[in-house]
């Protein structure tokens, strides 16, 4: 369980002689969704407020990192000093009707924060297909949706307020801090702790959603006109199939409908069973899911934005996301399905393919670049590594980057190469957080800073 500490506790457990009696009440084991990583901090505290964050960047055991709902692959939020929950710091603050502007606390999860937004009138642009992420979580690693013209969640920041690495509270707006913005768009928790955001927002709309399938060879083939085809394109590679599982939504004045049960996860154990029986014989393999992915039934239906994005994803995995330059998502992806059958028969997990607009964000891995996202996944029980060491080698080549949140190998000194504004971005950073409070051991690697505690 979360910590109810107060800043009152914390001040107590930096006093002679209590230090150990507090940790060892509050110092309960942290891991992220999948279980993949985990963490023993000294302290998990959620603070009720700004004063009381504050006292924690102040005098908590360091490194503190922010946590949200989990559902990054990476040791973002690994500390062995304080891990910090904002789920205090969540709802909707304000709102401007006209301008389609929010402030929201950054410890709102994105479904919640869905549901507010709709109340109100307004609608996030789009959505990606989790969304119990916590919206601070969000930014903070450029998770998105997919639309060829649409961008990630940080693309919306009007204004950011943050507790800095000294405990002081500081305030930007896009106006007239439009650098720092751009510098800290997508923080990685390692630009101070980030309470809460204005977010512009658009009018509430509806969409059309269809679901249909498609030899993938084919969408290969015409990968620029079907990506651009529809506001949101979308589409999911079964292994061993053949064949595309197409997803598109564009605005619609219809009448919302009902929206079909979510069968993604049956889907998957079935593919699993098809695995665990006749992964020995692929042609076998090709052709029952072949058959039965081609009989699937196409999907068509109308409903509010918030009811069409995310998906119910309750069967556990691990994953590695690339983003890369969109002309060269179609021949990145013949090599993954070619690597996935060839080499890496016992993965049963589908591939998710995406499009993101390119943005101005410096440490955004869509800075200055219309994007193919490409995601992998694997069970949860089973060793991802090997294969996704395999396919890194191949988003690499393609000029991959990876996503911020999702697993993958690359340090400061491959990330400065594929970022122009890494070192700007660095000297932003530095000036937030000068005494690396935010720092962890991983952190430092990520982001090649030196001396952090």
């Amino acid at each position: 369980m979360t910590s109810k500490s107060s800043s009152q506790t914390l001040i107590a457990a930096n006093q002679p002689g209590q230090a150990n009696a507090v940790s060892e009440t509050i110092k309960p084991k942290w891991q992220n969704w999948s279980g993949f990583v985990t963490a023993n901090p000294q302290m998990r505290v959620a603070p009720d407020d700004l004063d009381a964050l504050a006292m924690v960047v102040k005098n908590a055991p360091g490194p503190i990192r922010i946590a949200g709902a989990g559902h990054s692959f990476t040791p973002l939020v690994k500390s062995e000093g304080t891990i910090v929950s904002l789920e205090k710091f969540s709802g909707l603050k304000s709102h401007q009707t006209e301008e389609l502007l929010a402030r929201v606390g950054a410890g709102t999860q994105i479904g919640t924060l869905a549901k507010l937004l709709h109340g109100v009138g307004q609608a996030l642009p789009n959505m990606g297909d989790i969304d119990r992420q916590a919206f601070g979580g969000g930014l903070g690693t450029a998770t998105h949706g997919s639309g060829i013209k649409l961008g990630a969640y940080h693309t919306q920041l009007e204004a950011i307020q943050l507790v800095d690495g000294l405990g002081a509270v500081r305030e930007y707006a896009k106006k007239t801090d439009g650098d720092v913005i751009n510098a800290m768009g997508a923080s990685l928790g390692a630009f101070g702790a980030i309470t809460e955001v204005t977010i512009r927002n658009v009018a509430d709309y509806k969409l059309h959603r269809r679901r249909w399938t498609a030899p993938v060879a084919e969408v290969l083939d015409q990968f620029e006109q079907v990506m651009s085809a529809h506001r949101s394109a979308e589409f999911f590679y079964i292994p061993f199939s053949g064949r595309a599982l197409m997803l598109a939504s564009d605005i619609s004045e219809g009448e919302p409908g009902v929206r079909p049960h979510d069968s993604d996860d049956d889907a998957v154990a079935t593919l699993k069973t098809l695995r665990n029986y006749i992964g020995w014989f692929p042609w076998l393999r090709r052709r029952l899911i072949g058959t039965a992915i081609a009989k699937l039934p196409d999907e068509d239906y109308v409903e509010h934005w918030l009811n069409v994005y995310p998906s119910d994803r309750k069967t556990k995995f691990n994953e590695m996301e690339y983003h890369l330059p969109f002309e060269e998502g179609a021949k990145a992806l013949r090599d993954i399905i070619t690597l996935l059958e060839t080499r890496f028969p016992e993965v049963y997990f589908p591939i998710e393919v995406r499009v993101v607009a390119a943005d101005d964000v410096w440490l955004s891995p869509f800075y200055k670049r219309r994007t193919c996202s490409i995601a992998i996944h694997h069970d949860a029980a089973e060793d991802p590594l090997p294969f996704f060491a395999a396919a890194e080698s191949i988003f690499r080549i393609y000029g991959g980057r990876p996503h911020w949140g999702k697993m993958h190998n690359l340090k400061a000194k491959d990330l400065k190469g594929i970022y122009p504004r890494w070192d700007d971005a660095m000297e932003v950073r530095r000036d937030i957080d000068p005494q690396n409070r935010f720092v962890s051991p991983y952190v430092a690697r990520l982001l090649g800073i030196e001396n952090a505690g």
